[in-house]
């Protein structure tokens, strides 16, 4: 039996398609570069929304979210129009931070291993 997905959840990933869609057609400003929408989270009420994103460059992470959550209410009226739905949620941008801490415990555990092979067990 497939898996029933909530209200919020649909609506976490339509938010992220056309988030991608705008961002990369209609805005035009230039500190905006190599951004990735990661996840959306929605309230249950859809009435707001939590934008994870991720950005090339690690210099360009402030300004980039300076630029997304002062465009938030352009890029909501944008969605208003696009998303078929009577509620579109307010929108927050903030960075994820998750991959850098993915490849952290990476090279962490990478350590552990090699300093293990050094010294194989004796028994």
């Amino acid at each position: 039996m497939p898996k029933e997905y909530s209200r919020s959840q649909r609506m976490a990933e339509q938010v992220r398609r056309e988030l991608a869609e705008l961002v990369r057609d209609e805005i035009r400003d230039p500190r905006i570069t190599w951004v990735s929408f990661n996840a959306v989270k929605v309230s249950r009420d859809i009435s707001n929304a939590v934008v994870y994103i991720t950005v090339l460059n690690d210099e360009d992470r402030k300004p980039v979210l300076d630029v997304l959550n002062n465009a938030a209410g352009f890029l909501r009226h944008q969605l208003s129009s696009r998303i078929r739905s009577r509620i579109v949620p307010h929108l927050r941008f903030v960075y994820d931070e998750s991959i850098e801490r993915g490849t952290s415990m990476e090279s962490l555990i990478a350590k552990a291993r090699s300093a293990d092979a050094e010294f194989p067990d004796e028994e």
